[in-house]
């Protein structure tokens, strides 16, 4: 299957064209219309360069949030509350510090200025959200990702502190059941979130998720 070009035109193949490693196209912009067209789909955007990379793996990496893991040792600092849990109010800070992690294996960030500036006009707009975790009024975990009716596109994560990270990811998990969101994408599987109770299910599964909660004609309303 050759691997589809895209242009000025706001447009995404078949997620079943996709490569066996899920790529499914190249090029495009991210312009908010693409961007939700993307996740309403089931496809998110990775950078290589200048150039931005579209995917739709198969399976997928999900959380189904009443799936998720607390170790005793989480339930301990979250009892104690050993970090102070805020949500969307440090976006780009959030963003920036995802941009800075080195991450073993993926040769770098994905994260580059254009994704920056593209979801944070997306948080603005009210479609993407953060999450975040100070110790002593800095700034020292978090996660970032998009919002679209009840289900979270997880996006990236960082962590300046032990269990840092988690701490924001449970803290954040534990309000959006309380909100009603039934599925937290995860993208491609890491131990990470695996060992706080992700896993794997069919593309085909996953799309119909899609089919059945988000996908709409744009535009779709942010949740702030």
């Amino acid at each position: 299957m050759p691997l589809h070009i895209l242009d000025s035109r706001i447009w995404f193949p078949p997620v079943n064209d996709a490569l066996e490693d899920g790529l499914l196209a190249i090029g495009g912009d991210l312009s908010v219309a693409r961007l939700l067209l993307a996740y309403r789909q089931g496809i998110f955007p990775w950078y290589d360069g200048d150039v931005p990379l579209w995917w739709s793996p198969d399976p997928r990496f999900v959380l189904y949030p009443h799936n998720l893991r607390i170790s005793k040792s989480m339930k301990q600092l979250l009892k104690q509350q050993k970090f102070h849990f805020t949500i969307n109010t440090a976006f780009e800070q959030v963003i920036k510090q995802c941009m800075l992690i080195e991450r073993p294996g993926q040769g770098g960030t994905w994260i580059n200025e254009d994704v920056i500036e593209a979801y944070t006009t997306l948080h603005y707009q009210g479609f993407a959200h953060s999450a975040e975790v100070w110790q002593d009024e800095q700034l020292v975990g978090g996660l970032y990702g998009i919002r679209l009716s009840n289900l979270f596109f997880g996006e990236s994560m960082f962590s300046l502190q032990s269990n840092a990270s988690k701490y924001a990811f449970i803290s954040y998990v534990q309000q959006l059941i309380k909100e009603g969101v039934i599925l937290i994408d995860c993208q491609v599987y890491t131990q990470h979130l695996e060992s706080l109770g992700a896993g794997m299910i069919s593309r085909e599964a996953f799309i119909k998720v899609l089919k059945e909660n988000v996908q709409s004609p744009y535009p779709l309303q942010g949740n702030v």
